[in-house]
């Protein structure tokens, strides 16, 4: 079986085609490679079916198939399927150019430091999450995942981005349009468009940096930052300690999204998107929301910030895998309700007063989290005189959560 990538330049070898017994593919790669007559086609629609009849052809001994897809077809194409049903071995992969390479050539842009996440067939929500937390993304489109889903996903947070729109890669059709996320939400677009780049400043995009492994930086090396690593107002900073509980509960990882309640300096949001997280800052003090947005530019993240009061602004918002609710309030069961309602996998509240502790676990438990939790109390060493150091106790820390019962096994797929 031979597998063609085509549509991002080169021809495709006529002597494969003519010798065929069964040429499979889009319709438009189909009607691009022209195979000759006598030889049997199959349009690519729903994949199961498709193996199947491939199958059927192999097993009565049909002929050769031709594969036609697009640009690399390893590259989140179709040699992944073929070789879980038929073995590596039976595969002949002749790929042509990965359409986010042509893409990025297209803007004399390297892309080794890129992010690429599909949409085609798939939520759009994860690449709208990466994309608002990354600054050098490439999204695969498909049918209800184009520009204008994502523009209009994009500009519903806020987030600063320049989207490159690129149709028809390598054919005499080709555009590769530069708009933004709120131009790209009201335009129409064909199905046929392959590729999305959604980029931050230009700056960023050209800096020369070595690269040993491609893809997104690693993951932050410390965490759980001291508090002077974030600009604060009387000491109003979720404590490392707590901080690091927090996170670890929280999870927060690429391709999903975290809202940050009462965020305060925005510590806690910041540190979730330094692992890759998409944030939104949610601070009803408007110096408190300068000053988160100030933390984040400062550790060189983006973080969402909405100024306004949870539980009304949180209806605005798209929803969250994980929640983090700092602080008390006489709405915190309200909001904590609201969050858990909403999140995916998890809810985290920290809190200093026991008499809230009830509440908040009784409002877990009512949006259908398993509740959980531990009182924190830690002790840090402080210098004396002499060289000797004693221990000096911080206020203890309600730290709960509620885990959604599908995650607590393990992560939404």
């Amino acid at each position: 079986m031979t597998v063609l990538g085509a549509g991002t330049g080169g021809a495709l070898p006529p002597v494969l085609l003519s010798g065929a017994g069964l040429v499979v593919g889009a319709a438009r790669h189909l009607a691009a490679a022209e195979p000759p007559a006598g030889v049997r086609r199959l349009v690519l629609g729903p994949l199961a079916p498709a193996l199947d009849a491939i199958g059927a052809h192999l097993a009565a001994d049909g002929g050769p198939v031709v594969v036609l897809a697009s640009g690399d077809p390893g590259f989140f194409g179709i040699v992944r399927a073929l070789g879980e049903r038929f073995g590596p071995a039976a595969l002949d992969v002749r790929p042509s150019s990965p359409s986010v390479a042509v893409a990025f050539a297209r803007l004399g842009l390297s892309w080794d430091d890129a992010l690429v996440v599909s949409a085609h067939g798939r939520e759009l929500r994860t690449a709208v999450n990466v994309c608002a937390a990354h600054r050098k993304v490439a999204v695969l489109t498909g049918p209800g995942a184009g520009p204008a889903e994502l523009g209009a996903a994009l500009e519903r947070l806020g987030v600063s981005r320049e989207l490159v729109v690129a149709h028809a890669l390598g054919t005499d059709a080709e555009t590769v349009l530069r708009l933004s996320p709120a131009a790209a939400a009201v335009r129409d677009w064909p199905e046929a468009v392959s590729v999305v780049l959604c980029l931050g400043p230009e700056r960023e995009l050209v800096a020369a940096r070595a690269r040993t492994l491609a893809g997104p930086p690693p993951a932050p090396a410390g965490w759980a930052l001291p508090e002077e690593a974030f600009a604060h107002r009387d000491s109003m900073v979720t404590k490392a300690e707590v901080r690091a509980l927090a996170l670890a509960r929280l999870g927060p990882r690429t391709g999903e999204s975290v809202w940050d309640i009462g965020a305060g300096s925005g510590s806690v949001g910041v540190e979730c998107a330094r692992f890759g997280a998409a944030v939104v800052a949610v601070e009803r003090d408007p110096e408190g929301a300068a000053r988160v947005r100030a933390n984040a530019a400062a550790h060189g993240v983006d973080v969402s910030v909405v100024t306004g009061a949870a539980p009304r602004v949180l209806a605005e918002l798209p929803d969250p895998d994980a929640v983090f609710v700092g602080g008390g309030g006489r709405e915190l069961a309200a909001i904590v309700a609201e969050c858990g309602r909403r999140a995916r996998r998890v809810v985290v509240v920290t809190l200093a007063a026991v008499d809230r502790v009830s509440e908040v676990r009784a409002a877990l438990r009512s949006a259908g989290l398993v509740p959980d939790g531990v009182l924190l109390q830690s002790s840090r060493l402080a210098p004396l005189p002499g060289e000797v150091v004693r221990l000096a106790a911080g206020n203890p820390v309600f730290v709960l959560w509620g885990v959604r019962p599908a995650t607590v096994e393990g992560a939404v797929a």
